[in-house]
């Protein structure tokens, strides 16, 4: 089950399990003529967050997913030195008197659904027996986005070529020019630029930046909710380098208007400072025609239910805020039409789990949010660096956490029946599709 708990307060999820819930079924080619059917879920090691004061207290900083396995490991940082009151900046007073806006709400709002969770059996600080190191691997997708930019695009070549392309068990698919889709109903173990990738069912994603949006435009499909996670510029990503930030600036030039569909819910990951929440609600939605219609806060906990940092603590705060809006396309419509007879956003709601070990690693807010959404709502993920079942995903590290070494594959015993003579990826996913789980014994297919 993915959502532990739900009352007044908001949810507690399971945040492995909704990621697993899209791996049940892979398949994962086997040379030219076989698919063998596996199960793939995601590493247990990386939501062993069981004590506080710090994400990665389970493992070795050298095992970070950015950390150079040459270096030395860094010392630990000098204890801070607390300030006085009139040493803070403006900045900083106005993440206090945010904080203890919120203080409240965060509190109360975490202890009862904590206390829900281990009423269920849930949060009792337990963690799995395997205790695997983390992966050290760089991540260059980004860096294959620069490389991409200096070739010629599509539109170039005066060809009328089409913008989308199914995944078909080959490694040579033009990722930074098309949208890739596995419309399966399976996940997909495959082979993409010399490396391993996991593909989850119904999913479809581009691999650009900002230069290269234009296979998804031409995508032709607008968009009943978007999720943006944007790389805000914050001085500790400057300092430790994990990614590039985008000026704030510039998310206004995100096509949010022309891939929304009217009534669209528009939902944003914002940091603790108050400058960005100002900019998103004031500046950046009016610009897209958006609404701003609620306030949530992701909450991370151990676990054992407690917050990863003191929600006091004066550098880093244990949640992160979510700001919702609704997409306008007609500004006389009301707020019910906007919401396609959907239920209204409530307001100042929290969604409490245990983090990933993995930085950025957000959890999916498709359970959430499913009540404020039509049942079969196109959804789009932008900055993505995971994919989900039956959403759209881009950019410029979309399939950064899809990468096989996170995942635990276990072959499930069965093998899907040879294909056709024609030995096309394509049709040996029909003729798994085709035949109940129940058809493969012994790894015949007979």
């Amino acid at each position: 089950m993915s959502v532990l708990v739900e009352g007044s307060h908001g949810w507690l999820l399971d945040a492995r399990s909704l990621i697993d819930k899209g791996y049940v079924r892979c398949l994962k080619r086997q040379g030219e003529l076989k698919a063998e059917l596996m199960e793939a879920r995601f590493k247990s090691t990386y939501f062993q967050i069981s004590k506080r004061h710090g994400i990665h207290n389970n493992h070795d900083k050298s095992h970070s997913d950015h950390q150079d396995p040459s270096q030395k490991p860094e010392r630990p940082p000098k204890k801070r030195k607390r300030k006085k009151q009139s040493e803070f900046n403006q900045g900083e007073i106005e993440a206090m008197a945010f904080h203890q806006k919120v203080r409240c709400l965060i509190l109360e709002g975490t202890e009862a659904l904590v206390e829900s969770a281990k009423i269920l059996g849930y949060l009792e600080g337990g963690t799995d027996a395997v205790k695997d190191p983390l992966p050290c691997r760089e991540c260059n997708l980004a860096s294959l986005c620069d490389m991409a930019k200096e070739l010629p695009s599509l539109d170039d070549d005066g060809e009328d070529v089409s913008c989308v392309q199914v995944l078909d068990g080959t490694s040579h698919l033009d990722l930074f020019a098309r949208v890739t889709e596995n419309p399966a109903e399976h996940a997909a173990v495959t082979m993409l630029m010399g490396e391993e990738y996991v593909i989850p069912p119904r999913a479809a994603f581009l691999l650009s930046d900002f230069s290269r949006m234009q296979p998804l435009l031409r995508y032709g499909r607008k968009f009943d909710v978007i999720v943006l996670d944007p790389p805000w510029e914050n001085k500790s990503v400057k300092r430790s380098r994990r990614y590039t930030c985008l000026p704030s600036s510039q998310l206004k030039r995100l096509p949010v208007s022309v891939l929304a569909s009217a009534g669209s819910l528009v939902v944003t990951w914002v940091t603790n400072r108050p400058s960005h929440l100002r900019f998103v609600r004031d500046e950046l939605y009016p610009h897209w025609g958006v609404e701003a219609v609620a306030q949530w806060f992701w909450v991370k906990v151990t676990a054992d239910g407690q917050f990863v940092f003191p929600l006091d603590s004066p550098h880093k705060k244990p949640y992160e805020v979510l700001l919702l809006g609704r997409y306008a396309a007609d500004s006389q419509s009301s707020p019910a039409e906007r919401r396609g007879g959907a239920p209204p956003v409530p307001d100042q709601r929290l969604v409490v789990s245990v983090p990933s070990a993995l930085h950025s690693h957000k959890p999916s807010l498709a359970e959430v949010l499913k009540p404020y959404i039509k049942a079969d709502a196109e959804r789009l993920e932008m900055f993505a660096r995971s994919l989900q079942p039956g959403w759209t995903s881009w950019g410029n590290e979309v399939l950064r956490f899809q990468h096989a070494s996170y995942f635990a594959l276990t072959p499930r015993g069965r093998r899907a029946p040879p294909p056709p003579p024609s030995g096309h990826w394509k049709k040996v996913t029909q003729a798994v599709e085709a035949r109940p789980e129940s058809a493969f014994v012994d790894g015949t297919g007979g």
